[in-house]
C-alpha cells in the first residue's frame, strides 16, 4: 500500500452506499416507484466515493479519467433533469460516448496487462447485428446510435485487456446498453421487467469497472 492511501477496507465499505442505493434504485424500478427517477442521480455520485478516497494512487491520470467517465455518466443518466428543454436521447447518447472514451482510454493506455483476445471479435459481431437489427428503426439517430455503439462496443473490448473485474464490467455495461436499445427503439417488443435489467445490469457493470480500476491501481502501487 503507497504512503498515506487508504486501507483496502475503507476503500471497500466505500462501495456500500452505492451498492445499497443501486438496490433501492432497482426495486423502486420493478415496483414502478416514482422514488426510482431521486435514485437514478444518486448513483454515479456514490460511485465517485471510492475513487476520490483513492486520489493518492498513481497514475493521477487514471483517477482523472475515472472521476470523467463518472461524471459524464451521471450527466446521462440525468439528462431529463439537468436539460429538461433539449433533444433527450441525442444528448444522453453523446455524455454517455464521453464517458466511453474516458474509459477507452484508461484501459488502453494505463491498465491493460494483455493483448486484446481474440474472442473479443465478438463485440464486433455485436455492433453488426444491432445495426441490422436496430438500424431501420433507428431513423435520423442511426448515425448517431451506430457511433455509440461503436464506443459502447469499444469499451468493453479493451476492457478484456483488463483485470478480470474490469473486464466482467466492460460486459455488464454492453448488456445494459443493448437492452436500453431494444426497450427505446422497439419498445412494443420489451416487458416491462427489462426496464428494472437495464439498471441492475447497467450499475454492476459500473461497479465492476471502478472497483477492477482501484484494485489494479493498488497492485500497480504495491510493485
Amino acid at each position: 500500500m503507497q504512503r498515506g492511501t487508504p486501507g483496502r477496507t475503507l476503500i471497500a465499505w466505500a462501495f456500500v452506499p452505492y451498492v445499497v442505493i443501486s438496490i433501492v434504485h432497482v426495486i423502486a424500478l420493478a415496483v414502478q416507484s416514482d422514488i426510482a427517477s431521486h435514485t437514478k442521480l444518486w448513483l454515479m455520485p456514490l460511485l465517485a466515493v471510492p475513487v476520490l478516497l483513492s486520489l493518492r494512487l498513481h497514475p493521477v491520470i487514471a483517477i482523472v479519467l475515472l472521476l470523467a467517465a463518472i461524471i459524464m455518466s451521471w450527466v446521462g443518466d440525468g439528462v431529463g433533469a439537468f436539460f429538461p428543454d433539449g433533444p433527450e436521447l441525442p444528448l444522453m447518447l453523446m455524455f454517455f460516448a464521453l464517458a466511453h472514451i474516458a474509459y477507452i482510454v484508461l484501459f488502453a493506455r494505463v491498465l491493460a496487462v494483455r493483448r486484446m483476445p481474440w474472442w473479443s471479435l465478438v463485440y464486433a459481431a455485436w455492433w453488426l447485428v444491432m445495426i441490422i437489427t436496430l438500424g431501420p428503426h433507428t431513423g435520423a439517430l442511426l448515425p448517431a446510435v451506430g457511433g455509440y455503439g461503436l464506443v459502447l462496443g469499444g469499451t468493453a473490448a479493451f476492457a478484456a485487456r483488463c483485470h478480470p473485474l474490469i473486464a466482467i464490467g466492460g460486459v455488464f455495461f454492453l448488456l445494459s446498453d443493448t437492452v436500453l436499445a431494444f426497450r427505446l427503439f422497439l419498445a412494443d417488443a420489451m416487458p416491462h421487467w427489462t426496464s428494472p435489467l437495464v439498471m441492475l445490469t447497467y450499475t454492476l457493470g459500473q461497479g465492476l469497472i471502478v472497483a477492477g480500476a482501484i484494485v489494479a491501481l493498488r497492485k500497480r502501487g504495491a510493485r
